[in-house]
C-alpha cells in the first residue's frame, strides 16, 4: 500500500468519526509562526497564561514531541448548536458555545484514539500521539498549513463551506502521507471582527492581546476581574463568541450532530436572576462535564457578580 491509499483510508475513516474535515501536512519547523509567537510572548499578550512561555520549541517543531514525526494530521469538529438548543441573545447572562456539551477535550481525545488505533490495525504499526488543546502545538497554524481554512483577522481558522465554530485537533505520527497545502485568505478588507469587540483585544488583524480578551478574563485570570472591565462584559460569563458571532463566514455555520455537545435542557430557559441564585448543586447538574468546570463554581460566581449590574440585564 502506498502514501495516496494510506492518506485515503485516514481521511476516509476520520469521516466516519465524525470530523468535518481533515488535512495534512509535513511535519516541519513552523519558520512563519517562529517569530510571531515570539514577539507575541515578549509584549505580554498573553497574561497570566504562564504555560504559553513553556516548550517554545516543541511549539514550533512537532518533530520534537513524537520521535520520527512524518505527519501532521489536523481535524476539525463542528461544535455550532442549532438554534434550538442556543441560548438566546437577550434576558440571560450567557457562556460560549463551545461549552454547551461535554468537554471537547474528552469527546475528540477518544475519536483521536479511535483514529491512531484504526490507522495501526490497517496500515501497520504507526508511532504518534494525539492532541486537543491541551499540549504545546499551535493547531490552528497547522489546520491552516494543511488547507483546512485560514487564520482570519480574530485569529481563529475560517473555513469557507462552514465557518469557525470548529475544535481543531491533531494527530502527528510518523508516517509519511500525501499532503496538502494552504488555501488563501478571504478576510479581505472586512473588520466586523475587530470592530465588535467590546475589549480591543483584536489590537490589529491578525494579532489578538489575549490578556484583554473576555474568554481570558472570564475562564483563565484567577484574580479579580479589573475595574477598567466593568461593563465592557455584556453578558458572557463563560468565554465569549462575539467575534465569531459578527463573522459574515458564519452565515454558513451548519449545525453539528454530535450528541456529546447536545447542552443541557434547562441552560437555554435560565433567567438572569436564576444565574445569580446559581447553587453548587445546579451548577454541578448543569455543567456536570462541560468546560464550564475550568473556571469553577467560584470562578463562574465571580464573573456573574462582575456582570449582574449591566443596566441591559436589569
Amino acid at each position: 500500500m502506498n502514501k495516496a491509499h494510506h492518506t485515503y483510508l485516514i481521511k476516509q475513516k476520520a469521516q466516519e468519526l465524525g470530523f468535518m474535515y481533515c488535512g495534512i501536512s509535513k511535519a516541519d519547523f513552523l519558520e512563519e509562526e517562529a517569530p510571531r509567537l515570539e514577539n507575541w510572548l515578549k509584549q505580554n499578550m498573553h497574561g497570566q497564561m504562564h504555560y504559553m512561555e513553556n516548550h517554545f520549541d516543541k511549539r514550533l517543531d512537532p518533530r520534537l514531541l513524537v520521535d520520527g514525526a512524518k505527519s501532521v494530521v489536523s481535524l476539525l469538529l463542528n461544535y455550532y448548536p442549532d438554534k434550538e438548543t442556543q441560548q438566546p441573545d437577550e434576558n440571560t447572562l450567557k457562556i460560549s458555545k463551545y461549552a454547551y456539551g461535554t468537554d471537547y477535550h474528552f469527546v475528540i481525545k477518544d475519536k483521536l484514539k479511535t483514529l491512531l488505533d484504526y490507522i495501526n490495525e490497517t496500515i501497520g504499526e504507526v508511532g504518534g500521539r494525539c492532541f486537543v488543546d491541551s499540549a504545546p502545538v499551535l493547531d490552528k497554524a497547522w489546520a491552516a498549513k494543511s488547507g483546512l481554512g485560514w487564520v482570519g483577522k480574530h485569529t481563529l481558522l475560517i473555513t469557507p463551506q462552514v465557518g469557525s465554530f470548529n475544535f481543531v485537533a491533531e494527530l502527528i505520527i510518523d508516517l509519511e502521507l500525501e499532503y496538502d497545502g494552504p488555501i488563501k485568505d478571504y478576510c479581505g478588507s472586512c473588520t466586523k471582527c475587530l470592530d465588535a469587540c467590546p475589549t480591543d483585544a483584536i489590537v490589529a488583524p491578525y494579532l489578538v492581546d489575549g490578556s484583554k480578551c473576555i474568554s481570558y478574563f472570564t475562564i483563565e485570570l484567577k484574580d479579580q476581574l479589573p475595574q477598567e472591565m466593568d461593563g465592557k462584559f455584556g453578558n458572557w460569563v463563560f468565554g465569549c463568541d462575539i467575534c465569531q458571532d459578527v463573522c459574515p463566514w458564519n452565515r454558513f455555520s451548519k449545525p453539528h450532530n454530535e450528541p456529546a455537545f447536545a447542552p443541557h435542557p434547562d441552560l437555554k430557559n435560565l433567567k438572569t436572576t436564576d444565574w445569580q441564585e446559581l447553587t453548587h448543586e445546579v451548577f454541578s447538574q448543569l455543567f456536570k462535564k462541560s468546560a464550564v468546570k475550568r473556571t469553577g463554581y467560584n470562578g463562574l460566581l465571580r464573573n456573574i457578580k462582575f456582570v449582574q449590574e449591566n443596566p441591559e440585564l436589569a
